[in-house]
């Protein structure tokens, strides 16, 4: 009984205070959450997970000897990628960034890149810990969260690979990337990311995650750290990839 009263009252709060789809800003149906069916459907995913060779670990040749690179969703100006996106950062929707993360998570698992039930042995060949891409902690307390780490929570959610938050900081804020070359942006994150905890990498595979990828070069300053801590093997795993 109490269990019915619940859910009535959840129905009846849901007719006064509609709750509305990030994508499309529709109401949400019962059972809908974030984002409505409808624009699910119609998320620009990408397949690299199912394609080693693919655009965005062209991206890193010759620079980082990384294993897989994968995207999940294709970012475009003024799409519902960059909708989601806002939403996430700007306006505090840690929600959304977790369930996308649990969404692309279990895409990982359908494709055997995350063996729940395997043995040691064969969980050695797919990934053994996630690490998010940190703020630096002056942006962090501004902001309240870190973006990324909500994605890797949703991966670890469904992939069942621990991830660590505080095994990796930026030591440097640094200005924003988005109107410098290639060069710059480079110039821009070397050498501000430290390993602070070396024993949660070394000898393992690491899933580096982030954001979005543009250029990939606060990626390969990231995961060049990860490297020298002693991880053998490194990968990476966005919610975006701007294209």
């Amino acid at each position: 009984m109490k269990k019915l009263a619940n859910t009535l009252f959840g129905d009846f709060l849901s007719l006064i205070f509609p709750e509305f789809c990030v994508c499309c800003n529709e109401s949400l149906l019962k059972g809908e959450a974030q984002i409505c069916t409808q624009c699910r459907y119609d998320l620009p995913i990408t397949d690299y997970h199912l394609h080693r060779q693919n655009i965005l670990s062209q991206r890193f040749w010759g620079k980082l000897p990384i294993e897989y690179a994968f995207a999940y969703l294709k970012f475009t100006k003024g799409g519902k990628v960059q909708k989601i996106l806002h939403d996430l950062k700007y306006n505090g929707n840690q929600e959304i960034g977790v369930m996308l993360g649990k969404w692309y998570g279990q895409l990982l698992v359908d494709a055997g890149l995350a063996k729940l039930d395997a043995d040691e042995a064969a969980k050695e060949e797919v990934f053994q810990v996630i690490l998010p891409i940190p703020l630096h902690k002056a942006k962090r307390r501004k902001r309240g969260f870190n973006q990324s780490d909500c994605f890797a929570e949703g991966l670890s959610a469904t992939t069942a690979i621990p991830w660590h938050s505080t095994a990796l900081v930026r030591n440097k804020a640094t200005k924003t990337q988005t109107k410098k070359g290639r060069m710059e942006r480079w110039q821009n994150v070397e050498n501000i990311f430290e390993v602070v905890a070396p024993e949660i990498v070394k000898g393992k595979h690491v899933l580096l995650v982030d954001d979005v990828v543009t250029t990939g070069s606060t990626l390969e300053a990231c995961a060049q750290s990860i490297l020298q801590a002693g991880a053998v093997k490194i990968s990476i795993a966005t919610l975006a990839v701007a294209i």
